[in-house]
């Protein structure tokens, strides 16, 4: 539902009881005291102290959204564990699972924020704080740096792995798209037999369609995880036409799917009160067997400007970055496609504060996990950044992972002189849009102030 203020964004006050002390995950057994529990929000989290603390602390913001009514018990501590080269490398560690699944940018920034808080009730003021988001929690962490990363503020700096970084207004054409080439080519989701909706819902609010339902119709159509020479014909081809318009990767169609389905359903219909916030009006498919079909059939409709003006101002980001920002992003990242990060510094440009970032690539081929041997590089260059104030380039940090990789032989693949192309050059660009103006300080303060505005928490 729409609120008349976003309420998610105001953090309370942490939890005071003392949070309990569980095993560590494996990674970290001997090596650090681990604590969860839950804020005063309902937010579960989990807390990491290593035994040679250095004396900062991380601040996590997990990717997504998840979906769900409440907050998971489990999110942090599997986080906890995959980021454990965090706290191997002296960090305390604390990340919370949001107070429920589903989408609000600004609502896990302020859980984000609140963990934070509650660490220094608990273990007193870091020396150093850091805000890592990884995937949507990279939007969630830029989001935090805008809200609460002012100069002399609780954070020093943030590091943006994998980052979906286009915000939401816009961040998504690409899902819109693949919703509605997919449903002209496959006619299945939803079936004629079925009850039909406009495809900018992802579902109907009451369908009680399953990730599992969802996959099988997608190898009805098209045979995705079938060997070529299993498919038929009109599977191939409709598998070749649905990747050649949409530029999505096999291997993540799936996912690619799934989000605009149960995703979509969780931002109109629970955030948004039914209000469409995306549109394909005057988009122009290319790259199919017969262009002019698709783009005279395929579903076409108007976004709601209210429904708009709430999701950019939930997870739109502003430039408005005070403190070193280090980005990692593997160029063929197959789920938060590299083009984010044009997107990214297109919107610090439109601030006048890209001096505050640096953006390093690699040549690997996955968004949920890169190197662990980066990962080590990239928070102690920027940690190194802070305290000395000599900004860091791209090549000094691929020079400095060889140092990393000798404890987690992990590899350092990165590649100093890549660029992205800017974000159009990869989804299609909504006619009347703009390349990637920063949403200006006035609009957003206008906006603040209007009923209606923001999703709920």
């Amino acid at each position: 539902m729409v609120v008349g203020a976003l309420t998610g964004a105001a953090p309370a006050a942490p939890a005071t009881v003392r949070p309990a002390t569980p095993a560590c995950p494996t990674a970290l057994a001997e090596k650090a005291t681990c604590y969860t529990g839950q804020d005063t929000n309902g937010a579960y989290y989990a807390i990491a102290v290593p035994n040679h603390w250095n004396g900062s602390l991380v601040v996590h913001a997990h990717g997504g959204p998840d979906l769900g009514d409440g907050s998971d018990p489990t999110r942090s501590l599997d986080d906890l564990g995959r980021w454990a080269v965090m706290v191997d490398q002296g960090y305390a560690w604390a990340g919370s699972s949001y107070r429920r699944g589903g989408y609000g940018t600004r609502m896990a920034a302020a859980d984000t924020e609140n963990v934070r808080r509650l660490f220094v009730s608990e273990f007193g003021t870091p020396k150093r704080t850091y805000v890592h988001g990884q995937s949507w929690g990279g939007d969630v962490a830029a989001k935090v740096v805008e809200e609460y990363g002012r100069k002399n503020g609780p954070y020093d700096g943030a590091l943006l792995t994998s980052g979906v970084l286009a915000g939401g207004s816009r961040g998504y054409d690409y899902r819109v798209d693949l919703r509605v080439v997919y449903q002209y080519y496959c006619q299945n989701h939803p079936r004629p037999t079925e009850p039909q909706y406009p495809l900018w819902q992802g579902l109907r609010a009451d369908s009680t369609m399953t990730t599992t339902g969802l996959r099988a119709r997608l190898q009805e159509c098209t045979g995705y995880a079938s060997a070529t020479q299993d498919r038929t014909a009109l599977q191939q081809r409709n598998l070749d036409d649905i990747l050649a318009v949409t530029k999505i990767p096999k291997r993540t169609l799936e996912s690619h799917l799934r989000f605009a389905t149960f995703t979509f359903r969780d931002i109109v219909w629970s955030r948004l009160g039914g209000r469409n916030p995306f549109t394909n009006e005057g988009v122009r498919y290319a790259g199919s067997h017969d262009d002019a079909a698709l783009n005279a059939g395929v579903e076409r409709f108007s976004a709601d400007p209210t429904a708009v003006r709430d999701l950019s101002y939930d997870s739109d980001l502003t430039g408005k970055v005070a403190i070193p920002v280090l980005t990692l992003h593997a160029i063929d990242d197959p789920t938060a496609f590299v083009e984010h990060e044009a997107a990214y510094r297109a919107t610090l440009q439109g601030a006048h504060r890209d001096r505050y970032l640096v953006q390093t690539f690699t040549e690997e081929h996955e968004h949920s996990q890169l190197s662990d041997s980066e990962y080590a590089d990239s928070i102690t260059a920027l940690d190194t950044w802070v305290r000395t104030g000599r900004k860091p380039t791209p090549a000094s940090v691929a020079a400095s992972c060889a140092t990393f990789d000798r404890t987690y032989g992990t590899g350092c693949f990165y590649d100093p002189g890549f660029h992205p192309s800017s974000y159009a050059s990869r989804v299609l660009a909504r006619p009347g849009g703009s390349e990637w103006p920063a949403m200006s300080a006035v609009r957003e303060k206008a906006w603040s102030r209007e009923a209606g505005v923001g999703i709920a928490p």
